[in-house]
């Protein structure tokens, strides 16, 4: 969760949703994010909304604390069955968040799926994720969380190189993350992400490789590659501006992604998502499929985001003030927006020209069908699909995604 809040118009105390919001549910699918915002030690890279123990000290008292978190977050699910009245949709995907939600005892993040249980309900075969750090699992947490109903488990690598982690401020060990992976398949997970981060400052290309070699020899179903984003106000930022440590270049960034698409095709993976390969369709994270094509999700946890019909809203950033809003009885969204049809049309463009099966080209309006055109012809779409009303993007489109996007959705 980023750690920035959008402008918005106020939130009913009560959280209640327009009418129109809930027109058409049955036809979308209905997932839940919950958010875990605390952190063992802040990461150098880190913008999200996540805090350390000291930084919580002496801001937000008991309301801040980890020991009753659980039950809050249950609270603003109970909230969530509320506004969303007699909504039958049963929850189709769990994604616990972060922060280090491991952090917590896996009998919290269980109490917390099993809120969304007695509330909701889950779909049959729903997928139930958690984030966690590879220094903050073992087998016995991991057969817990597994026996509590998650079935899904993705662990933050970003790296096999120490010098790499160092950078990063990460504090496992190289190797634990693959280990991992086993402690996790023993415990009988059906699916397992391994994130990575490549573009980070003294990172070479053999250093990348090698990354990617101990991911795909550890045997997850999914592998998540993103490039470094310097965030403005972290400490990686404070440290490339003082010149401690260079900054990466998006032609750097472009090499380690054709690196990474070449090893994860060669070892049996296939991209669905610019920054994400599986090796089957059962391997993708649906979650973030539900984010991607413009679904139903409820964000549970300070300064989570959720969206429902057309209508956005995020709550506020501080555990001390989220779990004094539910405590009084009120929502602890901060703001919402109530989105414009050309808004939406906008960001189903944005985002699913980002997927394996593109956007429609009926979305886009004549000066964006005009770039969809000329794209075609630089190669950057794929000629197939585009024969077939679809925008879709070749390899080097992916490498020039954002630029793609900003043309389409003139």
């Amino acid at each position: 969760m980023p750690s920035v809040l959008p402008d918005g118009e106020p939130m009913p105390e009560d959280g209640a949703l327009p009418l129109h919001a809930l027109r058409g549910a049955g036809q979308r699918p209905l997932g839940f994010y919950l958010h875990v915002p605390y952190c063992a030690t802040r990461c150098g890279y880190c913008d999200f909304n996540t805090y350390t123990a000291s930084e919580l000290r002496g801001s937000g008292g008991a309301l801040a604390s980890r020991d009753n978190y659980a039950e809050t977050v249950a609270e603003e699910i109970r909230l969530a069955r509320k506004v969303l009245g007699d909504d039958p949709r049963p929850v189709e995907t769990v994604f616990v968040g972060g922060g280090t939600p491991t952090l917590l005892p896996a009998a919290d993040l269980v109490r917390m799926l099993a809120a969304i249980r007695d509330e909701f309900g889950l779909a049959e075969g729903a997928e139930i994720t958690t984030e966690a750090n590879p220094e903050s699992v073992d087998p016995a947490y991991l057969a817990e969380l597994r026996a509590g109903g998650f079935n899904r488990i993705s662990f933050g690598m970003q790296s096999a190189r120490q010098h790499v982690l160092k950078i990063l401020d990460r504090t496992h060990t190289p190797g634990r993350p693959e280990a991992c992976v086993a402690e996790a398949r023993a415990a009988g997970f059906e699916h397992v992400n391994l994130d990575l981060i490549y573009g980070t400052p003294g990172e070479s290309d053999d250093d990348w490789r090698a990354s990617l070699d101990a991911a795909i020899g550890a045997g997850p179903d999914h592998v998540s590659a993103y490039a470094l984003i310097v965030e403005e106000g972290t400490q990686l930022a404070r440290r490339i501006r003082r010149g401690e440590v260079p900054m990466t270049d998006d032609d750097v960034h472009a090499d380690r992604y054709l690196i990474a698409e070449e090893m994860l095709t060669a070892a049996g993976f296939s991209w669905y998502e610019v920054s994400n390969w599986a090796t089957g369709e059962a391997g993708r994270c649906r979650h973030n499929e539900l984010y991607w094509r413009g679904a139903d999700w409820w964000g549970a946890g300070p300064g989570a985001h959720s969206h429902v019909g057309g209508v956005r809203w995020w709550n506020v950033k501080h555990p001390g003030a989220y779990a004094q809003a539910l405590s009084e009885g009120r929502s602890p969204g901060a703001g919402r927006e109530v989105l414009p049809d050309e808004d939406r049309r906008v960001e189903r463009i944005l985002l699913e020209l980002r997927l394996i099966d593109g956007c429609p080209l009926s979305l886009l309006a004549p000066a964006g069908a005009a770039a969809a055109a000329r794209a075609l012809s630089d190669g950057l779409l794929q000629p197939g699909p585009y024969e077939e009303g679809r925008a879709v993007l070749t390899l080097r489109g992916r490498l020039l995604a954002d630029a793609v996007v900003r043309d389409l959705v003139d």
